[in-house]
């Protein structure tokens, strides 16, 4: 086997072992903290075991941030972070490209920013050690159904935005950033065409769940976090970022104070279901635009170095 390609698997397999003896190492504490939470039903206590488990969901992602810097080496250059508070209540939606976003993600706002709280698919649950933490997290599982099952049983319609109140109920009591890729799945070429989005690079936003969250707990946010992720290299596998493939992502945070977001009933007014539409619409408008600049930036800038490297 070439050098070229032992080099990069025994840092993937290094890496790998990090994340997953990282992972093993505090979950658990946090599976212990979580049964004693659901075995004790004060409002109270559990409010102070929340506190707990988040606690040890940073430590575990502190760890992990190194791994990121130190074995796998990839760069993260973030723009917008510098203001950000990590007693405030945020909004994140993001484009979603790869697995990688979750750690990039967690990367440029550790400490700086409340614990994210991801929405889940529901099947993820049973993926290993991972489902039960995001469980004892408290993370969301919603369960998506296509148009032909939702035809055939409509009773589940809504469903998922029962699942997602129910969860925000939750998350009334701390500071907390709740993450939505409003997209609804990971951006391929073939969703892409099949979907027939009017954006270059992103899927069509689906609305919903962030009304909902605003609704919800619109009067604690503080703001809308609109982050754009661009792999200049292309959208990464989970095995060629842990090999250390992945050199550069950059990613753009533009803060939206939450009194600039509309508000309203987003489920029962058709007019503000509209309006609430169009303006996510302009946000991917110009999300898309940001991604084009800077990948045409990062070409000119692989173009320019190409003859010094030669």
């Amino acid at each position: 086997m070439p050098t070229n390609t032992i080099l990069p698997t025994l840092r993937g397999l290094l890496a790998l072992s990090v994340y997953t003896l990282n992972t093993l190492f505090w979950c658990t504490f946090l599976f212990a903290a979580a049964i004693i939470k659901l075995i004790v039903p004060a409002a109270g206590f559990r409010c102070r075991c929340n506190a707990v488990l988040n606690f040890i969901a940073l430590r575990w992602i502190a760890v992990n941030n190194v791994n990121m810097r130190l074995i796998s080496r990839t760069r993260i250059r973030a723009r917008g972070i510098e203001a950000l508070r990590a007693g405030n209540w945020y909004l994140v939606v993001s484009n979603h490209q790869s697995w990688v976003d979750i750690l990039v993600l967690q990367n440029i706002f550790h400490r700086r920013i409340p614990f994210l709280k991801f929405f889940i698919k529901k099947e993820l649950i049973w993926m290993p050690v991972l489902g039960l933490a995001w469980w004892a997290l408290d993370f969301p599982f919603v369960k998506r159904y296509s148009r032909q099952t939702l035809d055939r049983k409509p009773h589940l319609r809504g469903r998922d935005l029962e699942i997602t109140r129910q969860a925000c109920a939750k998350f009334c009591q701390l500071p907390v950033s709740i993450m939505n890729f409003v997209e609804g799945t990971r951006f391929t070429p073939a969703k892409h065409r099949r979907q027939q989005s009017p954006y270059r690079h992103l899927l069509r936003p689906k609305c919903g769940g962030i009304a909902l969250v605003l609704s919800t707990m619109g009067a604690q946010m503080t703001s809308l976090l609109d982050v754009t992720i661009v792999y200049p290299q292309g959208a990464p596998r989970f095995w060629d970022f842990l090999c250390g493939r992945l050199k550069d992502v950059q990613v753009h945070v533009r803060e939206i104070p939450i009194h600039r977001v509309p508000r309203g009933d987003y489920f029962s007014d058709d007019g503000f279901r509209t309006v609430f539409q169009d303006w996510v619409n302009d946000l991917w408008m110009e999300k898309d635009a940001r991604i084009q600049i800077r990948l045409e930036k990062s070409t000119r800038q692989a173009t320019a170095d190409y003859p010094r490297a030669a």
